[in-house]
């Protein structure tokens, strides 16, 4: 095939082995024969008609799907695509913060292309392996067909609507239809997903065209069944014989036999070979074995058809849990939603990599595809490194959790939608389970019933080998007999628990011991990077003041419906026979960003690792139980603190000791009890009660977790430190031996950009993606905790693919050339150019030495025709003045700007109530201390400020308040300070002191009642 600018030319050169690339350049001119696979990444134009319906407001793209239709101003994209990604964040065009602000809405693509004559008569189909969502496709202006769900692929036959005479254009068109909202969380929009034209000859094996299983395997032999569907559109019997051979990981044959069929339209045939010493895929050494496909007709090859699998056993067995061949193995699993971060939902090998490394690194051996099938990337990425995967299917039944989702669809698609998940799947030695549905209304109702028969029926009729289970939030305690939420469990071979509690595990253990149980989401614990507020309290209130919305990383910000991290992990490890636990979630990802629902937080707070791929410390939590080798990790991240303050530091570790050090200095050892769980199982905690869980009434530790062995305790060792600046270092040993250390060091001020690549080379292909990490540093190479600085990015022999730096809160584009560090950090992604040599990335900053990193190109066969976006420099808004800011704000409806407003019955607040969960009780104490503070824009004197204080059932007059000016440089403290303190609640309180000059002044007040109901302070008016 030929590449140009606008059309893409099928080569009728001689077929590629199956999975291989064609040639960008056609010589050949002799009539093609076999399998040909054509990606459709390039030449594609895309036109964003309404980013808020799915209307032509217009009516100017009414005939889109014409081939003669004048497209020369639409935009050049390549495919995977998400147009989503591409925009700011907003609240116009029906934007929800579950979608992250990003728009969806009606686009249209289309590709031109010629086919030679030498393929005339033979198979031309199309295959999308996903588009979001309510997809229609065209050729040549014929309509073939509406896919309605985003998650699932789908293909056409393009045989007789093509032009095959190597001149005419053939124009594929298709339209897509995101209306919002249509998801919970950002569900991109568009082909994001890859594509590809297959040519065929008339007999050949159809998509999904194999099935193969593994029946009996043992240490020296290993049974291979194989079907394979044969297909012949030539309207004539044909004899076909069918060679099946096994190829091993080394490349050697391994098996191979072959049988001959006469098909008259189609027709299956099963062959059984023996694979000696069977190299197993396991978490550890994944090996993958391929059985390729032959098909020939009077002794000529025209097909071949590979197909990847492996040799594994697994048991998921109600009393003894989960086994990979024949060893018990805890599920450590995440959940993860689709997008990429700043790529959005357009499909990356690299990128899914990165993430599902990462994850590795943390532990992870087990994947849930939340909540919709995956990709077949992810697939193949997951067997490289041995993870196991549990495939779900919706999100949603009949009944819609948002207006525009896929209950529109339900009846109509989702046999077929079904269908398509377990064969895409359904051969990968990673797949280890099926989902027919994530908290699904249904699941407690009668109508309930009858579909979940027709799902589990849909997924046998293809599958057998594996079980098949729900996730659920509806079983959180033990159901009445008889009721759906009783009768639907008969059904499933496992239960997927969402956020029970221990008693309740337990509980639905002994009712149901037909049933294996797992849980499919744990914790959904919240935290931002970086972020630390009251390690004394389990559960702590938000702040809600503009940019400074984020949540503590001390594993103790609970919505009603969630749990520690160290929760989950206690409960799953005592229970030998619960399966395992899935993360919620392993990555922050687009949308849902619980506990806010305001502009601009568009990012979840619940994983593990933010949107960038930085870890936040519950991937250390996760390390220490879930990894072998020797770690330890301190936090808070940082040792830069206020002078005279006390901090509290952790530290995770998988070692018995830890000894920490201040500068040098001992501030003693804290050590872990060797324990074991009643089957024998060792594990390391505290003994202490912990006050984690008020369903345990009564034995040692009650209202805390207490193990079935009868212990309690936590996974983290604590020290009180008076904060000093320099160096804060922890040893880790186990019998008396330095196995890990952690190291914090007090920051200077900031003086560089450091830029460190994940790689040294990348393909020169145009496709192939790097990740950058920027870090401000000090002079001596610490990271800057708290800067940020607005850092620009330049890329020469690449560039850049999408920026972020993990932060939830931000109305920043992610495609863009400028990113605001958070915590010091930011990250660049970057795209390989299409000529071999050096790719350059160079970050700058407004009083920053600059940051270079190059990496080395190396040449590719296939290269990126289509010229990748150019990314311009996002303006910074500047605040409208007076300008009130504050430390803490409790709630949303009282934010500093409210001290301004004139409106007395409004004001700020930093008073919070942290409702009950299923393991706390309410909570409400007032934080120490807080400021706010006014920004005038100019500067200018001051000397006196009037506060106007509430005091009432949550709020008292403050113990104290502390001025300071800001210079421009500094916040200057204010000398000979005085309050005329008011008599009644809403009256001006008077605060004098030096004279200063500034733009900027801070009042800082200190509680009066620290930790009781009362102790909040609340200002409704403030003059300076």
């Amino acid at each position: 095939m030929t590449f140009t600018r606008r059309s893409v030319l099928l080569a009728s050169a001689a077929a590629p082995a199956a999975g291989a690339l064609l040639s960008t350049a056609a010589h050949a001119h002799a009539p093609a024969t076999g399998r040909q696979t054509l990606p459709l990444r390039d030449g594609w134009r895309f036109a964003l008609v309404n980013p808020g319906g799915i209307t032509d407001p217009t009516g100017a793209y009414d005939r889109a799907a014409d081939p003669a239709y004048d497209d020369s101003a639409w935009r050049e994209v390549a495919v995977p695509h998400d147009w989503s990604i591409e925009l700011a964040p907003t609240t116009a065009n029906g934007t929800t913060s579950g979608t992250g602000f990003f728009p969806g809405g009606l686009g249209w693509y289309r590709l031109s292309f010629t086919v030679p004559k030498a393929y005339e008569g033979r198979r031309i189909g199309v295959e999308f392996d996903g588009v979001y969502m309510d997809s229609t496709v065209f050729c040549n202006g014929t309509e073939l067909g509406t896919h309605p769900y985003g998650y699932t692929g789908f293909a056409y036959d393009l045989t007789g609507h093509v032009h095959a005479d190597g001149a005419t254009e053939n124009v594929l068109a298709v339209r897509v239809r995101n209306r919002l909202p249509s998801s919970r969380w950002y569900s991109g929009s568009g082909i994001y997903r890859e594509a590809r034209l297959i040519v065929t000859d008339a007999v050949h094996v159809p998509r999904w065209g194999t099935h193969v299983t593994t029946p009996e395997i043992t240490g020296d032999r290993a049974s291979v069944d194989i079907r394979t569907t044969v297909t012949n559109t030539s309207g004539i019997p044909r004899e076909v014989e069918v060679t099946s051979r096994i190829v091993a990981p080394g490349g050697r044959t391994a098996a191979r036999t072959s049988s001959t069929l006469t098909v008259t339209g189609s027709a299956t045939e099963a062959h059984s070979v023996v694979v000696p010493d069977p190299k197993r895929w396991d978490f550890a050494d994944p090996q993958r074995y391929r059985l390729e496909t032959e098909l020939r007709v009077g002794g000529a090859l025209v097909d071949t058809y590979a197909t990847v699998f492996g040799f594994r056993t697994f048991r998921v067995d109600p009393d003894e849990g989960f086994e990979l061949n024949g060893k018990h193995a805890k599920l450590k699993g995440v959940d993860l939603h689709h997008d990429l971060g700043a790529l959005g939902a357009a499909v990356s090998a690299d990128a899914i990599r990165r993430q599902m490394t990462i994850m590795k690194s943390m532990g992870v051996n087990a994947f849930r595809t939340s909540h919709n099938p995956p990709s077949t990337e992810m697939i193949r990425i997951c067997e490289e490194l041995g993870i196991v995967m549990l495939v779900e299917a919706f999100d949603c039944w009949k009944s819609p959790k948002t207006r525009y989702d896929y209950g529109r669809f339900f009846d109509e698609w989702s046999d077929r939608d079904i269908a398509e998940m377990v064969l895409a799947a359904r051969n990968s030695p990673a797949v280890v389970m099926w989902s027919i549905g994530n908290e699904i209304t249904e699941f407690t109702s009668t109508a309930g019933l009858t579909i979940a028969d027709r799902l589990i029926a849909g997924i046998k009729a293809y599958d057998t080998t594996r079980p098949v289970v729900i996730g659920s939030h509806r079983h959180r305690s033990v159901p009445a007999p008889g009721t759906p939420a009783d009768l639907i469990l008969a059904k499933l071979d496992g239960l997927g628990l969402n956020y029970n509690t221990a008693k309740s595990v337990d509980a639905l253990h002994a009712r149901y011991p037909h049933l294996f149980l797992f849980e499919s989401e744990s914790s959904s614990e919240t935290s931002t990077r970086g972020a630390y507020q009251e390690p004394e309290h389990l559960n702590t209130g938000e702040n809600h003041t503009p940019g400074k919305r984020a949540v503590s990383s001390y594993d103790n910000n609970l919505a009603s419906w969630t749990m520690s991290g160290e929760y989950g992990h206690k409960k799953d490890r005592d229970r030998k026979w619960f399966a395992g636990q899935f993360l919620w979630s392993g990555i922050d990802y687009i949308g849902e960003p619980t506990p806010y629902d305001v502009f601009p937080v568009k990012a979840s707070f619940f994983g593990a690792v933010d949107t960038a791929g930085f870890p936040k410390d519950m991937y250390h939590l996760f390390r220490s139980q879930w990894v072998s080798e020797p770690m330890v990790h301190l936090l808070p991240t940082s040792w830069n603190h206020e002078a005279g303050e006390t901090v509290e530091v952790w530290a995770y570790a998988n070692v018995p000791e830890v000894e920490l050090f201040l500068n040098g200095r001992s501030l003693g050892v804290r050590s872990f009890d060797e324990k074991k769980t009643v089957d024998g199982r060792g594990y390391l905690e505290t003994t202490e009660a912990t006050g984690d869980d008020k369903t345990f009434t009564d034995g040692p530790y009650p209202g805390s977790y207490t193990s079935p062995n009868g212990s309690a305790g936590k996974l983290h060792l604590t020290w009180k430190v008076p904060f000093q600046e320099g160096e804060l270092k922890a040893v880790a040993r186990r019998g008396g031996k330095t196995v890990a250390t952690d190291v914090l060091r007090t920051a200077g001020a900031p003086y560089a950009v450091r830029l460190t690549a994940d790689r040294k080379s990348l393909a020169a292909d145009g496709r192939s993606l790097a990740f950058v990490t920027a870090d401000v540093v000090d002079a001596r190479g610490t990271v800057v905790p708290g800067t940020e600085h607005l850092l620009t990015f330049t890329v020469e022999g690449g560039s850049l693919a999408g920026l972020d730096n993990g932060r939830q809160e931000s109305a920043e584009k992610y495609q863009s050339s400028t990113r605001t560090a958070f915590h010091g950090k930011a990250l660049a992604i970057v795209r390989s150019g299409t000529g071999a040599g050096t790719l350059k990335v160079t970050a700058t900053g407004e009083g920053l030495r600059t940051g270079t990193v190059a990496l080395r190109t190396t040449w590719a066969r296939s290269v990126s025709a289509t010229p990748p976006p150019a990314f311009a420099a996002e303006p910074a808004e500047a605040p409208n003045h007076p300008y009130a800011d504050a430390s803490y704000s409790g709630r949303p409806d009282t934010l500093p700007a409210a001290m301004l407003d004139g409106n007395p019955a409004t004001g700020w607040s930093n008073g919070f109530l942290k409702a009950a969960t299923a393991l706390l009780p309410a909570f409400s104490g007032a934080r120490v201390k807080d400021w706010v503070a006014v920004d005038h824009g100019r500067t200018r004197d001051y000397d006196r400020v009037e506060v106007s204080f509430t005091v009432d059932a949550g709020h008292s007059l403050p113990k104290g308040v502390g001025v300071e000016v800001w210079d421009g440089r500094a916040y200057v403290p204010a000398t000979g300070v005085a309050v005329e303190w008011a008599t009644a609640s809403d009256a001006p309180s008077v605060v004098t002191f030096g004279a200063l000059r500034g733009s900027r002044v801070k009042l800082t007040f200190t509680s009066a009642r620290p930790g009781e109901a009362q102790g909040a302070v609340r200002v409704s008016k403030l003059e300076a």
